[in-house]
């Protein structure tokens, strides 16, 4: 089993920035990528972005790319949510998630492992 606990959420100004970090345990090795996904109130929860644990390699979603950036520290087993130029509309509750596939995953049903969730509210 994988573990995942996220923190770095709170409230935000419009323009502000936040990162959230995603600590992993356990069986961490049998997760190859790590995503972050997000879930508004009243709406389905959507993916965000994804990263490689040994390329590094990412994606994301369209609406945040350019504002928001996802890293890992192989040696921490953290990944992290970099998220800049922030917006009302990305007030949702922000979910890491680990995957044992080896592509880049984009749909929930492909990640194994979810966190709690934390909480980021961006006021205007």
């Amino acid at each position: 089993q994988v573990q995942l606990v996220e923190s770095g959420g709170g409230l935000v100004q419009a323009g502000g920035s936040r990162r959230l970090s995603c600590a992993a345990s356990g069986r961490t090795f049998s997760t190859n990528t790590m995503g972050w996904f997000r879930q508004a109130p009243g709406k389905e929860r959507e993916f965000v972005a994804v990263i490689a644990w040994s390329t590094g390699s990412t994606y994301y979603t369209n609406s945040v790319k350019g504002r928001f950036t996802i890293s890992r520290d192989n040696a921490k087993n953290t990944v992290y949510l970099q998220m800049n130029s922030l917006k009302p509309e990305d007030t949702a509750v922000y979910y890491c998630a680990g995957s044992r596939s080896p592509g880049l995953e984009t749909v929930r049903s492909a990640f194994n492992y979810w966190g709690q969730g934390t909480q980021v509210t961006v006021s205007s």
